[in-house]
């Protein structure tokens, strides 16, 4: 896999897309994987159910939307982030140029395209990046075969991204963003009712961990029992 120079930092720039409301629930999620999968393409089509299939070298932007989520409007932001994954030597190097993002988001689309298998093997890698920033367990993960209407040039078979996500612990799915708009729609969809479970547990672990227990009320046979010890003990 040929990418440019890596020598410079890439910039994350954030895109306003929507007029700030009244506070309420936000979601975080950044979607990672090499570049020319499609992950530019996934986040417009989600967002406006149209396909655009060219794009700029992606610096980093970040959408911002208010999404209807089962009832309530939800604030969600998705960064999208530079193709410069490589499975080479400096990889780790690379990643760790990701780790302000990673470490923003609270949940993750790990993107490859069934058409390049380099961009596959860039998955793990990524995944272990995000673990470590996340070592929580319950941090959600999708990993998404992406261009899935290309079978004539296929180089992942689904069985290979299946087995990955079977041993990392993580959903796979695969999507066509430009043939299946709704395929991505559920895709973010999930992800994004994941992370609003992560926050609930975590809104409630926190409010039972700042309960005071309430004292146990006295024992009166027991008080009355060492007053009378007490008296007695006077008198002698």
């Amino acid at each position: 896999m040929r990418l440019p120079s890596m020598s410079q930092p890439f910039l994350l720039a954030p895109i306003a897309e929507c007029a700030p409301g009244p506070p309420g629930p936000q979601v975080r999620l950044a979607v990672l994987g090499a570049r020319g999968v499609g992950k530019s393409a996934m986040i417009v089509r989600f967002l406006t159910k149209r396909f655009i299939g060219d794009y700029e070298p992606n610096t980093g932007n970040l959408y911002s939307r208010l999404v209807h989520l089962e009832g309530d409007h939800v604030a969600v932001q998705i960064q999208d982030t530079p193709g410069c994954i490589q499975v080479q030597e400096d990889c780790v190097q690379v990643l760790d140029s990701l780790s302000r993002c990673v470490k923003w988001a609270e949940g993750f689309l790990l993107v490859y395209s069934i058409t390049d298998y380099s961009s596959y093997q860039s998955v793990q890698p990524l995944y272990q990046h995000v673990r470590k920033v996340h070592p929580d367990a319950r941090t959600p993960i999708i990993i998404v075969g992406n261009k899935a209407d290309l079978l004539h040039a296929r180089q992942v078979q689904a069985k290979e991204g299946l087995q990955l996500a079977n041993e990392l612990g993580s959903l796979f799915l695969e999507i066509s963003t430009s043939d299946d708009s709704q395929g991505v729609c559920d895709v973010f969809q999930y992800l994004c009712k994941e992370v609003s479970k992560l926050q609930h547990a975590g809104s409630m672990d926190r409010r039972r961990s700042s309960i005071i227990p309430r004292p146990k009320s006295p024992n009166m046979q027991d008080l009355k029992r060492r007053f009378k010890q007490a008296l007695s003990s006077k008198v002698k």
